[in-house]
């Protein structure tokens, strides 16, 4: 046990995360952050743009998702309540169109989405707990599902599934997983959409390890990224830490 801590606190104090942390304690809007990696990470993150979200809300129900005690029926509600804010996030710059309206009292020209087509695509199986929640909000979205599995040995991602909207590259894509950790099954699931002619793409998750952003953004350079939270390291068994376990084992009781 005192080895595993030894192992954590060389892993914190590691000068990628450090500036992380460090650009995170230097920022304070309550609703959400943009967080423009400078310094080390400008060299190691390719300098590209993430959203932490910092409400209240997110943080009080976050922390309940973490704890071990917190039972699975709890666990997948708040993950769906979380999931509907980023949702709100990941849509803030939409275009938007005017069209005239009647109220009951008079008539005015109402702001309305300009016809953006969207498509939610569910890293699968962890990413149904959020899917659910995005589509709580959009409802008229389209749905896609990529299963991966990461390999146990190499941590890297296998593709077993894949069944998308003909028409991805009309839309913008929402790619979702709970946990971005190494960022190999996120990137490759993106790498998977391009090849199938996604134009438009972003990626939500609820916990983000900087490894797995250093990943990413290597990778995919063009995607942004919507987080909860941007948590401390990956452990030797490549989990998020401080974390909050295995989310697909937690979502569906199988563990």
């Amino acid at each position: 046990m005192k080895e595993n801590q030894t192992i954590l606190r060389a892993k914190a104090e590691n000068p990628l995360i450090s500036a992380f942390r460090n650009q995170q304690a230097s920022q304070s809007s309550p609703e959400g952050r943009k967080i423009r990696v400078t310094s080390i990470c400008r060299r190691k993150i390719l300098n590209e743009l993430v959203t932490e979200i910092k409400h209240p809300l997110i943080q009080h129900k976050l922390s309940l998702m973490r704890s071990k005690d917190t039972p699975t029926d709890n666990f997948r509600r708040l993950l769906r309540e979380i999931s509907q804010m980023l949702a709100y996030e990941v849509t803030r710059d939409l275009p938007i169109e005017f069209t005239r309206i009647e109220t009951p009292i008079q008539t005015i020209d109402a702001p309305t989405i300009s016809g953006k087509k969207l498509c939610v695509i569910s890293v699968l199986r962890a990413g149904n707990g959020i899917l659910d929640g995005m589509l709580d909000l959009l409802p008229n979205a389209r749905v896609g599902h990529i299963g991966l599995y990461r390999n146990p040995e190499t941590l890297e991602p296998v593709e077993y599934y894949y069944k998308v909207p003909e028409d991805i590259a009309e839309r913008l894509v929402i790619v979702v997983d709970p946990m971005l950790a190494t960022g190999n099954s996120a990137a490759a699931a993106i790498e998977r959409l391009k090849r199938g002619g996604a134009k438009s793409i972003k990626f939500v998750c609820l916990l983000a390890a900087p490894e797995g952003i250093k990943v990413m953004q290597k990778a995919h350079p063009d995607v942004p990224i919507v987080t909860a939270s941007i948590d401390q390291c990956l452990n030797e068994h490549g989990y998020i830490v401080p974390g909050l376990g295995d989310a697909g084992d937690r979502l569906f009781g199988t563990k």
